[in-house]
């Protein structure tokens, strides 16, 4: 059953203020970034100050959206969490890809969606380093700095250029790599840049044919999903699934089936 469309003009409200924020949260980001940061004498200060920008940052946003629109529900990475009562629920990561951010790479973004009754429709991703802001509004395509954007045609599944992402913890990476050692032949190649919330992007402008990970939390992905499948991709989790915590995979038409079926063989879908 195909879902209703939002309303234009509560759609329009939620976009404008999502844009905002992440642009100003992706400039305290990058303005506040010192710049010695990845080569700090200690271990402790470079981290500290990763949390203490990602947390700013977090702070920003909240302030920014319910200034505006007081009745929403938040859900943020760093702790942000209130039911609301309008329907509306904000579902953000201020900080996505905090390793890149604290090595001075570029692929670290601002994640910011909006659902309405449980439902992604509006997304926006501020990648600031590439001076890049995607954004997305449920059946009304996808864009990247005003510009619409589509995926990649399909290729063979031989010839696609896969995104994906590991966990922190050394035991669950260990199953990961052999997932990965397994995927590797069936596929053109792998990229691993570090942050989600940008790859789905990169999936959506046509830099990638598909991007899967395990173990992604909502804010990971509500934005991305959404400008992903604005762009023409398709997403999914395990085979029949919505993309979750389990598995998120999403791809151009016609590979995200044929993925799936070889990600849950290889067993992609647990640790």
């Amino acid at each position: 059953m195909t879902e209703p469309e939002p309303d234009a003009r509560l759609t329009a409200e939620l976009l404008e203020t999502a844009l905002e924020a992440a642009r100003q949260a992706g400039a305290l980001l990058r303005d506040g970034r010192p710049e010695d940061l990845g080569v700090a004498a200690t271990k402790s200060s470079p981290v500290d100050v990763v949390t203490e920008m990602d947390t700013a940052s977090e702070k920003l946003v909240v302030e920014l959206v319910t200034a505006r629109r007081p009745d929403d529900g938040l859900l943020g990475e760093e702790g942000a969490s209130s039911p609301g009562s309008s329907g509306v629920r904000w579902v953000v990561d201020p900080l996505d890809g905090t390793v890149n951010y604290l090595y001075g790479l570029p692929s670290w973004g601002v994640s910011i969606a909006a659902e309405l009754e449980g439902r992604a429709v509006v997304g926006v991703v501020a990648v600031p380093a590439r001076d890049e802001v995607f954004h997305a509004v449920a059946g009304g395509g996808a864009y990247l700095n005003g510009r619409r954007i589509t995926c990649r045609p399909a290729p063979a599944p031989g010839q696609a250029l896969v995104g994906t992402g590991f966990n922190y913890v050394r035991e669950v990476r260990t199953h990961q790599a052999r997932v990965l050692a397994g995927l590797m032949p069936q596929v053109r190649d792998i990229r691993r840049a570090g942050a989600a919330a940008v790859d789905l992007c990169d999936l959506a402008c046509g830099r990638l044919d598909a991007f899967y990970e395990r173990g992604l939390r909502p804010w990971d992905m509500a934005a991305g999903v959404l400008i992903a499948r604005e762009a023409g991709a398709q997403a999914g989790g395990r085979p029949g699934r919505e993309p979750s915590g389990d598995l998120a995979v999403a791809a151009v038409p016609g590979l995200l089936e044929p993925l799936q079926e070889l990600l849950e063989e290889l067993g992609a879908w647990h640790d």
